[in-house]
């Protein structure tokens, strides 16, 4: 498989890593980044193997050379398909733009993974669109990242399914596990606790977090994730908020462990229109009751289902937590368990590859070293 995504391999574990991974198991994984300028000379693309199939292609451009990426890219491929014997039976996207330089390409099935309306986002190039038509006419089949993304786009491809997001329950029930140590960081910050992970940008209530923070100063907000695409000078600064930098994706658990409430203050923009967080699967296994903005598929169906209270404003937002740190944790573990025991992303794969599989050749399977 060779896929072209806009997320780094070596940034905050998502979508791409879980199912990447996955394909990893049975065949070759090239997986290209957008490039890098930062080459003294001639642009070359860097591959370095992550496991024993997952190959990382990474482009370093020289600075001269922005604006022209499209024609400089396809030749660095094609270098890598031809030095790698590279023979693609499947062609991922995550990114609509990469079809600038890879759609000379052919393989037996084209896949687009439409994790995110990424035309929403703060910096998406205005030819984002019309690149994202182009990928919807060349794909075989289209899944969405969350249910309200495919009632956006059902209508924009024939074969188009909804995968929302996965979780891997025992990663982060390691939470639940008793004798678990604050890491130090963590461990100087006092209780209650109410916390978040993931990537701290555009999508953040910053004014509902500076809300919140004012109205509980004996509450205490942990801010886990790196700071991307927005000014950090614009996070809020009170005594009882904390930003711990990022986290490793093994970490994770170990302080979920020491939270009170999980938190998504997420704004209500056109950046978090259809997103659905993994984050909330995520917080669930760790058996940490939520609390987030109404982002529709938190609200749907976790806050349908009692396992997440849904709160906007900064008042309404202080009850919800309050309420959270109320409730019975044991009923509620309960309850997310037999969710999440119908979310894995080994089962999100199978299906997936269910659809795959039709447009493969029958020898396909044999074909582990491609």
């Amino acid at each position: 498989m060779v896929c072209f995504s806009h997320l780094r391999w070596h940034f905050v574990v998502q979508r791409p890593q879980h199912l990447v991974g996955r394909c990893a198991r049975t065949r070759r994984v090239f997986f290209f980044e957008e490039p890098i300028f930062d080459a003294a000379g001639e642009a070359y693309a860097s591959i370095e193997s992550v496991g024993s199939s997952v190959h990382l292609v990474v482009p370093h451009l020289h600075a001269s050379q922005r604006g022209s990426e499209p024609g400089v890219l396809r030749t660095l491929l094609d270098d890598v398909i031809a030095a790698q014997g590279v023979r693609a039976d499947i062609l991922w996207y995550y990114t609509p733009m990469a079809l600038r330089f890879s759609e000379h390409l052919q393989a037996p099935v084209v896949v687009y993974d439409c994790m995110d309306e990424l035309s929403g986002f703060a910096g998406a190039p205005p030819e984002l669109g019309e690149a994202e038509r182009a990928l919807l006419r060349r794909a075989d089949v289209v899944f969405t990242g969350g249910r309200s993304l495919y009632e956006a786009k059902r209508h924009l491809h024939a074969n188009i399914y909804p995968f929302p997001s996965s979780v891997d329950v025992p990663h982060f029930a390691q939470a639940l596990t008793d004798g678990q140590v604050d890491p130090p960081d963590q461990a100087l910050v006092p209780h209650p606790r109410i916390g978040f992970f993931g990537v701290l940008d555009e999508r953040l209530d910053l004014e509902l977090l500076a809300g919140v923070a004012n109205r509980r100063p004996d509450w205490h907000l942990v801010m886990l994730g790196p700071v991307v695409k927005i000014d950090p000078a614009s996070l809020p600064r009170l005594e009882n908020i904390h930003y711990l930098g990022q986290k490793t994706y093994a970490e994770l658990p170990r302080y979920l462990a020491g939270w009170d409430v999980a938190m998504l203050p997420f704004a209500r923009n056109e950046a978090t229109r259809y997103i659905s967080p993994t984050k909330t699967p995520e917080y669930l296994a760790g058996g940490r009751p939520v609390v987030s903005t109404s982002i529709t598929d938190v609200v749907h169906p976790y806050g349908d289902l009692g396992l997440a209270r849904i709160a906007d404003e900064p008042g309404e937002f202080v009850s919800a937590v309050e309420a959270a740190l109320a409730e019975d944790g044991v009923q509620r573990q309960r309850s997310a368990d037999r969710l999440l025991a119908t979310m894995s992303w080994d089962a999100t794969w199978m299906a997936m590859t269910v659809q795959i599989e039709k447009f493969l050749r029958k020898d396909s399977h044999t074909c582990s070293t491609i």
